[in-house]
């Protein structure tokens, strides 16, 4: 997938805007606050339906104004075009526009844009909560399983009747005396149906992580495992067990979660447990190895969905050499060459090989309307 143009109008620091990548490497250059993360955060904007920086549409408008439109033009490496037209206006619902069509619900948006991400904030999905780690593995595979993202929605809403059904059942409201196991099998079912699918991504993830891992540093061996609310499971576990497990931990906890008014077990509880010689690293971990550990994420997941699907995602990568020393840059650098089209901001203007290097400053003096 490339990106040919995008026009930016009211939209962050960019009155009026047009970016044109080349199809390969492309860096933008220029001081902090000259605009060059908010050009990733349009094109995120047009990939994703959201922000890259804010899922708060409000926080993207220019300065003084009340909308925003973004304008991207697509292409396929089949040469298949697809227009993204995304407009947002205060106190009104965002709009996106695909070929002239508007879309609802939004995630029906979502793999049609393949787009891989490095930001410096991302560092949480390392050392950060487990519910950052949780929309990193739900990210990673939406964008190449669809029927996963429709698992995931269907689940959050159904593990919000079940929780509202338990808090009535706490309050002597009266419900029906099978309302509360149809809901338990519903959210069995899709529990089980997510987790078997988080496992068998992560069976294949790692494959290609740790090679790419050992082309950024070879001082650590690294791995990753799945933490489940279910306790310790094989990999192997099929989806029918993983049912029956769940089940069978919704009968065994009903009387605790009834009185909690939560379900206390499922995907929505589970953790990735990133690991450096078996040592947990957020424990362990300097700040440079954690990073390195969040870039080879990144660029593994690129690989993933290349070889899933057969279409090489943009990656928007902000501020990936920040501490970073040149042998690292150059890594990163090789590795990326194979990649397709990447678009990297930094500080600092880096030459390297086929490198298409743009500055914020000459961008802004050849912006249109």
């Amino acid at each position: 997938m490339r990106l040919q143009c995008i026009n930016y109008e009211n939209f962050r620091n960019h009155r009026f805007l047009t970016f044109e990548p080349g199809d390969g490497i492309t860096l933008i250059h220029g001081p902090n606050g000259s605009g060059k993360t908010s050009i990733l955060d349009g094109i995120h904007y047009c990939a994703l339906t959201r922000g890259l920086i804010s899922a708060n549409d409000s926080e993207s408008l220019c300065f003084s104004t009340d909308y925003f439109i973004l304008n991207g033009k697509f292409t396929s490496s089949t040469e298949n075009n697809t227009n993204v037209k995304v407009l947002y206006k205060k106190e009104k619902e965002k709009q996106v526009i695909v070929n002239n069509s508007e879309i609802k619900p939004f995630s029906r948006h979502i793999g049609r844009i393949p787009c891989i991400t490095f930001s410096p904030s991302e560092i949480v999905i390392v050392n950060g909560a487990p519910a950052e780690r949780r929309r990193f593995i739900d990210n990673a595979i939406s964008q190449t399983d669809r029927r996963y993202l429709d698992d995931l929605l269907a689940y959050r809403r159904v593990l919000h009747q079940r929780n509202a059904l338990l808090a009535q059942v706490n309050a002597k409201i009266t419900v029906h005396k099978d309302m509360l196991s149809l809901w338990t099998e519903n959210l069995s079912h899709l529990a089980a149906s997510i987790v078997y699918t988080r496992m068998q991504f992560i069976s294949a993830f790692l494959v290609q992580f740790r090679e790419l891992f050992q082309q950024l540093s070879v001082h650590e061996d690294p791995s990753i495992h799945y933490r489940c609310s279910l306790g310790n499971i094989r990999r192997d576990t099929s989806l029918e067990v993983l049912y029956s497990l769940f089940l069978e931990k919704y009968e065994e906890t009903e009387s605790h979660e009834i009185m909690r008014e939560q379900t206390m077990t499922g995907p929505h509880r589970d953790d990735l447990l990133f690991l450096f010689n078996e040592k947990e690293i957020k424990k362990y971990a300097s700040q440079g190895q954690l990073r390195t550990f969040l870039i080879a994420l990144k660029l593994a997941q690129h690989r993933f969905y290349y070889q899933t699907v057969g279409e090489k995602p943009i990656c928007l990568l902000d501020d990936i050499f920040s501490e970073l020393d040149v042998s690292h840059t150059a890594n990163i650098f090789s590795v990326l060459e194979t990649y397709g089209q990447a678009i990297i901001t930094s500080a600092e203007k880096k030459d390297y090989g086929h490198v298409k290097t743009i500055s914020m400053e000459s961008l802004k003096h050849n912006k249109e309307i």
